[in-house]
Parts: C-alpha cells; structure tokens; sequence
C-alpha cells in the first residue's frame, strides 16, 4: 500500500514538523540544561575533586565540558555538510533525520554509564548525543520552506519551539520526582557499599528516559514528513558535494546582499545565544551560592522550568512582534535585552538573583531561536535546494558555536571562574544588534 503525504501548508504536515520538537528538546532540557550538568558537578564533588587527568592534560571540569562540546561541533560542522550533498542528491533526507534522532537517543541512554572511572566512555557518549541532536535538528529545520508557505513559517516555527518546550519540562518534572523521591520508584542507595547513591542513580536513570522519549515521540514525524526532494541532474562526487553546494550557496549569497548580511549577524549573535545554553546550569551550578547540594539540585532544576515555561510565551510573543513591528526589528530588541543579561549574570550571586535571570533568559530564548529560524526561512530564493541553504545555516551557527565554547572554556581556565565569560558573551549581542540593522538597509 502506497502512503500519501499531505501537501505543503497542510495542518497535518505542518503539525508533524512541529512535533518533532516535542521529540527532540527533551535532549537540550535535560541533557543539556539541567539534569546532567548537575550530575556531572556532583562527580566531582563526591570524589573530592576539581580536574581530571584526560589525554595526558589535568584539566578543570568547566573547561572539559566545554571543549568537548567544542570538539563535537568541529565534528557537526564537517558532517552536515557531507550529509546535506547526499540527501540532496539522493532524496533521502527522512532517513538522515532517522538515523541521527538514533544515534541521539541511543548515546543519551549512554550517559548512564558516565563515571570519572570510565571518562572517556561518558564523554564520547556526551559528544555523540550532541552530533544526533544537533545533525537532526539542522536536518528537520531543512523541511521548513518545502513543508510551509513564507506567511505560515513564523507561526509554526514558533509553535514547534513552543511544543519542544512543554513536552521537555513534563519529562524533566518526572526526572525530578525520580532524583528527589527516589524510593518512590524502588531506586535504593548504594554509596555505602561504593555503588552511587539513590540520587545519583535515579540522575542516570533520567538519561534513560530521555533516549526513550525522543525516540518514541519522533515517530509521529517520521510517518508523515515526505522523504525528501532528488536532485535533478548527474549525480557525481556525492560525498564532497555537500561542500561544493556550500560553495554554490556562498556564490548565490553574493546577488543576496539581505540574506548575506542577516547570516552574517546571525553566526554573531547565536555564537553568543548557543553558547549560553549550553554552559548555563554549569555557571549556576558553580557560581551560585546554594547552600546545600540537595538546594542546589532543586534550585538549578527549577531555574530551568522557569526557562522553560516562560519561552512558551516568549516565542508566542516574539512571533506576534514579529508580525508587527518586522522580524529584524524585533531581533534587534532582542539582541539588546540580551546583552542587558550577560551583564546582570556578571552581578549574579544569590539564588533569587539566578531565578531573576533564568525567568529574562525564559523569555528572550524562544523567541531568538524561533524567529531566526523563520527568518532567515523567509530571505531564501525561490528554490527546491533548501537542504543546502540550510545546510549553510547551520554550518555557520555551529563554527560560531566552536569558536563561543572554545572562547568561554579558555577564559574560565585562565581566570578560575566563569563570570568574566559572560561580559565577553554580551559583546556579540552588541555586534549582532548592530549587523541586523544594516539588513534592513540592503534592499
């Protein structure tokens, strides 16, 4: 029997896209933002220590995390584009976005086995959750033009963060019930007897649920995202050719003066935004002052529900801005409240002080990501090619990543702290306000 796909702008398609956030953003809440960052400070904590010997180099734990993190999107970067020149070609691109949701979920169900014994196990199942994550993901925002028409684009863009963002907080409220209540689900404490402790324990079994989840909730996406568009033409060279299209794209950009000019505040301001994300729980898991280690796992998680439910309403909001005031001007504003955070996180020492932050951060996340997905969307040519445009969205959004981390890593090293990071983070916000300004200014 031969299945029928819903045609572009279909509420059905539309929603399947979406959805696929649903699946997804429980790896970048709980693995990413709360749950293991937590975990991977109480390793230390309970071992007593600060660095780890990794590679012949003894090395602090904020500054591993991080350039592992860089060390993955070096990775990313080089592969999406191999990726994209095969799925272009061959059409196949579901099955990409397939494979790499698996490898995602497969390595967070890894984590479970994360030990300051076995580090270099846990730290290469760290990286390849990252690489399923972030492949997928630049892969499902490749569907964006072909699954929706330039007026719908801001609004399902914003209702698949949107989706992501509820679907991770009901996961992360069950991780949580499972890491404070323990006995609860039958999960004893065995750090008498040199095993982990009850939290511990229920802290890797999370990891478990996330691998669980992504993989069961993507399914729905799968089933109705059509497989993807071949390429017409001789098909030679298919695995450089995701390079040569990234060529074609630069090429193209030159007759584009807007779309050039929005990339080029884009790769500044979500080297900041990514970077962020990404090392936020380690700032308040280190910086803040908690008290207990039981005040600071409660206090972290709900610092991260607080990010969580208030960019529900930040991406409604921005997306309603958005159709207002213009997509640049409201990604200027945005930028602007930003670099006002990086320089109140430098401020930051009290638990209040962190809640304050997460609930600014909450409502200026979701609505950057959204929008600069619609966005940039919105500025492509009339073309079928939207794997390889996209593919050079997130080529771009991942160097930015690299040089972000690598930046923020290095200085927390040299300075033994993480806060001077945070002014230097804003200084992007500063430049990407200024770059979009001039997008405006090239039609």
């Amino acid at each position: 029997m031969t299945q029928t796909f819903a045609l572009k702008g279909e509420k059905k398609l539309l929603n399947a896209w979406a959805f696929y956030d649903w699946a997804n953003s429980v790896y970048s809440l709980v693995i990413s933002s709360a749950v293991f960052p937590i975990f991977y400070g109480a390793l230390f904590r309970t071992a007593g220590i600060e660095k780890v010997s990794v590679f012949g180099f003894e090395i602090a734990r904020a500054p591993l995390i991080s350039y592992t993190t860089s060390t993955a999107f070096v990775f990313i970067a080089l592969i999406t584009p191999l990726i994209s020149g095969i799925a272009d070609y061959l059409g196949n691109k579901r099955f990409f976005l397939k494979f790499f949701c698996y490898l995602g979920a497969i390595s967070c169900a890894g984590l479970y086995w994360f030990s300051l014994e076995n580090i270099y196990l846990g730290l290469l199942c760290y990286f390849f959750g990252l690489v399923g994550f972030w492949v997928s993901f630049a892969i499902n925002n490749s569907y964006l033009p072909d699954i929706a028409f330039p007026e719908q684009q801001d609004r399902i863009s914003a209702k698949g963060f949107s989706l992501g963002y509820i679907g991770s907080v009901l996961l992360l409220l069950f991780n949580l019930l499972m890491v404070m209540k323990p006995d609860f689900f039958g999960i004893t404490d065995a750090s008498e007897i040199g095993g982990d402790s009850a939290k511990i324990k229920a802290m890797k079994y999370s990891f478990i649920t996330v691998g669980f989840w992504w993989a069961l909730f993507s399914q729905y996406t799968f089933k109705h995202l059509p497989k993807g568009y071949k390429k017409e033409g001789e098909r030679k060279n298919v695995l450089l050719n995701g390079f040569q299209e990234l060529q074609t794209v630069w090429k193209q950009l030159q007759g584009q003066s807007q779309l050039k000019r929005y990339l080029g505040a884009f790769f500044v301001y979500s080297m900041a935004v990514q970077t962020i994300m990404l090392i936020a729980t380690y700032f308040g898991e280190e910086e803040i002052q908690w008290g207990t280690d039981e005040e600071r796992t409660v206090g972290l998680i709900i610092s991260i529900l607080v990010i969580q439910i208030v960019a529900v309403l930040g991406a409604t909001v921005t997306a309603w801005c958005s159709k207002k005031y213009g997509n640049i001007k409201t990604l200027v504003t945005i930028n602007i409240m930003w670099l006002g955070l990086c320089v109140y996180a430098y401020f930051v020492i009290t638990p209040l002080d962190f809640y304050i932050a997460a609930g600014l951060v909450g409502l200026v996340m979701g609505g950057i990501q959204a929008l600069s997905r619609s966005t940039y969307s919105k500025y492509l040519p009339d073309t079928t090619d939207t794997t390889s445009f996209f593919s050079f969205y997130d080529v771009s959004e991942k160097i930015g990543i690299v040089i972000g981390t690598l930046i923020y890593g290095l200085i927390a090293q040299m300075t033994g702290g993480m806060r001077l990071s945070t002014i230097f983070l804003g200084l992007f916000f500063l430049i990407g306000a200024f770059l979009l300004a001039r997008v405006e200014r090239a039609k």
